[in-house]
């Protein structure tokens, strides 16, 4: 300090002081204290400070103990020093040193909270807690009613990690102001930390009933820090208020929101509808938990919600998007029915067309005549009426953007399975130039990828994979990086890439519903050799082989790598045809060939659905996803897993199904 007059030095130290002694923030004590680690304060920090901060950081406590000791003579290096200097002295078990040392400075600035909080923490690590803990419920007593400094203390006892004791401050604090709601996320947060997880759920549901605008941001809290089993404890918390203060809307909401975590969709319609029928929204919130339970596949649930909002609210917001829906849960519904009635078709057309002619030409006309579309290609195999329907949805001038998008991709989809490779390129570039950065846009792209894929050239389609990476869609991002995945793995196995091809030719057929002929050339992938024409052997390479015909030869080829997804594709193929068993077989190949496979929870999964809802045998099932939940607690499956288990073990009541 030699080089600065006595004027401006004393009038330095002064402001530090005066900050640290009536502010008490001991978060701008350690930004000061970090600053004198890496450099001076306003270059002229006593450099025996310096050199005693450097000591500290090289672990030589003993030697900066020593020069800590010259400093603190010095009052005005006291708050440069304090947190440096008793660390050190605590480390090296010189409690009584800490404690004379604290005594004084204790003294010199009676009104430092940090220092008082520091002389029981010192207690503490010396070992005695009598004396640490008579301290702080004097330091609480004296303070609780001011609650900027027992929040200091809290915050100091915090950062000393002793937050029991920051626990008794705020909650001496909120009973000497008789208010329940004072210091809410304060102490979720120092719930969160100690565990305590149904204290840290009540701090947060009072933290939602001070203010409507909080509600967003404990929902994506819970979100993130909440278990499957705290989730069970807020939703009992919750039931009980809401039945406690059924005016209090928030509560309403939460538990819809937590049922719809939980996938329980009509847990949240009973409470959609109970909200709906006070606020009279027009079936609102109903509507949006019909729309999630349909897109997460609980189909009854949606129509049930579906019919009470058309019957309800004949004339509200949601009455013509409610009716497609209502027909949309139909055709999902029936899209996960093996074999499918063809009368149950017939009359989904029927409805469709129905809607189509009484709404036109309002947008969710065209929706439906999407849909339509898609029906009359994929059920009734009469694609040219779908091309023509799809072509009327494109040109009419009426359908939004995103959804002449969705009709191109459709269309270019009938054409891949007609053979018209290039007009379904033609189609799937249009939207990809379109929609760029967009959902239709990446799918557009992963079909693209797809085509080439099925057209063997895997060069091109790996190139339109790689771009997929950075989708916006996590289900089109994992599905481009899953194919991105599989060409690598059995490229590497086969440079020939002769059994990816024979995979994606089957695939192929199975989008155009030729699964005899995909069958086929599953097995001839299983034996490891497949028959190809001679002239495209001889191209490829091959001069060699068992000559079937003067036209045909077979090749072989590794295909170990490729196994799990030939048993996947044939597990599909035979449920389409409802022959269950054999799922359950090529379900099993995945699973005990293949345990740490990404398809192992997949086919898992499936293998204890098909015994629930195909096979009739819940008791299987419920065994087999309580393994599930124990093999794969991290599976995108596990939370409608443990739904399933907990509805078959008997845990909900028949009205929570």
């Amino acid at each position: 300090m030699n080089k600065f007059s006595s004027h401006h030095s004393k009038n330095l130290w002064k402001t530090v002081i005066h900050l640290f002694t009536t502010l008490n923030n001991y978060n701008i004590l350690n930004t000061i204290l970090l600053l004198t680690i890496t450099i001076p304060l306003f270059s002229q920090v006593d450099s025996n400070i310096q050199l005693a901060n450097e000591y500290l950081i090289k672990g030589e406590k003993q030697k900066a103990l020593e020069l800590y000791r010259e400093a603190v003579k010095n009052d005005q290096n006291v708050p440069l020093v304090h947190n440096n200097y008793l660390n050190a002295l605590t480390e090296l078990g010189l409690y009584d040193e800490a404690q004379r040392y604290l005594n004084r400075v204790i003294k010199k600035f009676p009104d430092n909270l940090l220092y008082q909080t520091d002389a029981a923490w010192v207690y503490l690590r010396s070992g005695d807690v009598l004396r640490a803990e008579r301290l702080i419920k004097e330091l609480i007593e004296a303070n609780k009613a001011n609650t900027g400094r027992i929040k200091l203390i809290a915050d100091q006892l915090m950062s000393r990690s002793l937050a029991e004791y920051s626990i008794q401050a705020l909650l001496a604090s909120r009973k000497t102001y008789n208010n329940p709601s004072l210091f809410c996320m304060e102490l979720a947060m120092l719930y969160r930390i100690r565990g305590q997880k149904e204290e840290m759920i009540n701090e947060y549901i009072t933290y939602v009933t001070q203010d409507a605008y909080n509600l967003q941001y404990v929902k994506n809290v819970l979100q993130v820090l909440l278990e499957p089993d705290d989730m069970e404890v807020l939703e009992r918390k919750l039931v009980g208020y809401a039945q406690l203060y059924p005016d209090k809307e928030v509560y309403s909401d939460l538990l819809i929101w937590l049922n719809v975590q939980q996938k329980n969709f009509f847990n949240a319609y009973i409470q959609a509808r109970a909200l709906d029928r006070r606020t009279n929204s027009f079936g609102e919130r109903s509507f949006e938990v019909a729309r999630l339970a349909l897109n997460n596949g609980d189909y009854e649930t949606a129509g049930q919600a579906f019919r009470w909002i058309i019957k309800n609210y004949p004339g509200g917001a949601y009455y013509v998007q409610s009716r497609r829906g209502l027909i949309e849960s139909r055709e999902e519904a029936l899209r996960k029915t093996y074999p499918i009635p063809p009368d149950s078709i017939k009359q989904l057309v029927k409805d469709y067309q129905f809607f189509i002619a009484d709404v036109k030409p309002a947008l969710p006309a065209w929706e439906a005549q999407r849909n339509l579309a898609r029906l009359y290609n994929e059920w009734l195999d009469e694609k040219a009426t779908a091309i023509k329907l799809l072509n009327e949805v494109i040109t009419a001038g009426q359908a939004s953007k995103t959804l002449v998008s969705q009709a191109k991709l459709d269309l270019g989809d009938i054409y891949l399975q007609k053979g018209e490779w290039w007009e379904s390129t033609l189609l799937y570039s249009q939207v990809e130039k379109a929609m760029k950065e967009t959902e239709s846009g990446y799918e557009a792209k992963l079909k693209n990828a797809k085509l080439w894929y099925y057209k063997g050239d895997f060069k091109l389609a790996a190139e339109h994979l790689d771009v997929l990476k950075e989708a916006t869609s996590r289900e089109i991002a994992n599905d481009a990086m899953e194919l991105s995945i599989r060409i690598k793995e059995n490229l590497a196995m086969d440079s020939s890439g002769m059994a990816l091809r024979a995979l994606a030719q089957a695939e192929l057929l199975l989008q155009q519903n030729k699964t005899d002929k995909a069958l086929r050339i599953i097995d001839e992938i299983k034996q490891g050799k497949i028959k190809i024409a001679t002239e495209e052997a001889s191209v490829m390479g091959y001069v060699s082989g068992t000559t079937v015909t003067n036209d045909s030869m077979w090749v072989s080829f590794p295909n170990y790598a490729i196994l799990d997804e030939v048993y996947w594709l044939e597990a599909e193929i035979f449920f389409k045809k409802g022959q269950y068993n054999k799922v359950i077989e090529r379900l099993d190949k995945i699973i005990d060939e293949f345990p740490t496979d990404v398809l192992a929870d997949d086919a898992f999964f499936k293998k204890t659905e098909t015994y629930e809802i195909q096979l009739g045998q819940p008791d299987r099932a419920q065994t087999l996803y309580l393994e599930f939940l124990n093999r794969f607690p991290g599976s995108i499956y596990a939370a409608e897993a443990r739904k399933r288990y907990r509805k078959l073990r008997g845990d909900l009541a028949p009205d929570q199904f």
